[in-house]
């Protein structure tokens, strides 16, 4: 299996469309057409991991955050970033990164973390609108389910829990061919009225062009009447954080004690709780200091996060109890996810948990 088919798969777990503007998700370092011999995944890229793999024989290292995350200008090894891509690229050990897309996706990064916290009732704590399209084509009524089957396979009608949904109404189609065309119905210079259907699909933004692909392999007519418009309504199961609520509620600070046990936390700083009893959760794995008032506006108990900044805390208004637990903390059971989730659709090759902490930061 070469790499560009294991990113193919990341993709599908979590399009790199989904991430972020400032982000560098998907292939650093490497060739796409590498045959892989095996996978380390880490939530940090650095030498020590390099290290790892090549005592492994691995020529994969996937991790959530990517070393190559702002433009080089010069690699010299003047720093840890150049070094670790340096000693990748002499070794032939592919660099993959799965940041921000699998922090949006609803069973990502922070689906995960909710997972381990015991909440139920899931939803996304910011939905990010714009992620997806409509896509209106006209077939005739002949062709009309060869059409959608053909659609749902390449990705269309996937409404959160649910996929092959469309709509279709019926209407008659006009047109004249010219004396340059090849008509599927009709002759040249004549009018023609069809029966057709008009299917209505929504379309992710990473499936578009799958799935224009499949309408023009799949319909009759030499040219296609369609419409693709942009939606701009939220996406429910795309967007930052998650909120969810406790099966029981717990005294606050038994909580915090339960989140340290389970997160393995030096320490956890917070503010004063505001309710004794917790119950409704609010994450964000990482630096989640931006979605304070989306925590707020959800009437969270708790936000935990991390990376939260001394005058950030103040921010907290009594609303909540921010509970930051620290950016490492937080996410780092992406890694063993990843693992499991390789391991479940690849069996030709191995698949390795790092042994390495990355965590750079120590509690006395």
């Amino acid at each position: 299996m070469q790499v560009k088919e294991l990113v193919s798969y990341l993709n599908q777990l979590a399009p790199f469309t989904y991430q972020e503007s400032y982000d560098n998700s998907g292939l650093l370092v490497g060739n796409p057409s590498d045959e892989v011999k095996g996978v380390i995944v880490a939530l940090d890229c650095l030498e020590t991991i390099i290290d790892e793999a090549i005592l492994h024989g691995a020529n994969v290292v996937l991790t959530h955050h990517p070393i190559v995350f702002k433009g080089l200008k010069r690699i010299t090894g003047a720093n840890y970033v150049e070094r670790t891509v340096l000693k990748a690229i002499k070794n032939d050990i592919n660099l993959v990164a799965i940041h921000t897309n699998l922090d949006n996706v609803h069973f990502g990064v922070n689906h995960i973390i909710s997972e381990k916290l015991g909440l139920t009732d899931l939803k996304i704590l910011s939905p990010k609108a714009a992620t997806s399209f409509k896509l209106s084509v006209f077939v005739p009524q002949t062709h009309a389910d060869l059409l959608r089957e053909s659609l749902a396979k390449a990705g269309a009608g996937h409404l959160g829990a649910y996929s092959w949904c469309s709509f279709s109404s019926k209407g008659e189609g006009r047109f004249k061919p010219d004396e340059d065309a090849d008509p599927f119905i009709g002759k040249a210079g004549e009018l023609e009225v069809v029966k057709e259907i008009k299917v209505e699909v929504i379309v992710a933004e990473h499936a578009v062009s799958a799935v224009l692909h499949a309408m023009k392999a799949t319909h009759p007519y030499e040219e296609i009447a369609y419409d693709l418009i942009a939606m701009t309504n939220s996406n429910e199961y795309i967007g930052s954080g998650m909120i969810g609520t406790l099966e029981h509620g717990m005294e606050a600070m038994e909580f915090l004690n339960f989140v340290k046990r389970t997160f393995h936390c030096g320490a956890i700083r917070y503010t004063n709780p505001t309710k004794s009893t917790v119950k409704r959760i609010a994450v964000c794995g990482g630096a989640g200091s931006f979605l304070l008032k989306d925590a707020i506006r959800a009437k969270a108990d708790v936000f935990i996060t991390g990376d939260f900044k001394y005058h950030e805390f103040f921010d907290a208004e009594d609303h909540l109890m921010i509970a930051d637990i620290g950016h490492f903390e937080s996410e780092q059971y992406t890694s063993e996810w990843l693992v499991a989730q390789l391991k479940k659709k690849f069996t030709n090759f191995a698949v390795r948990l790092t042994n390495v902490n990355t965590n750079p930061i120590n509690y006395l």
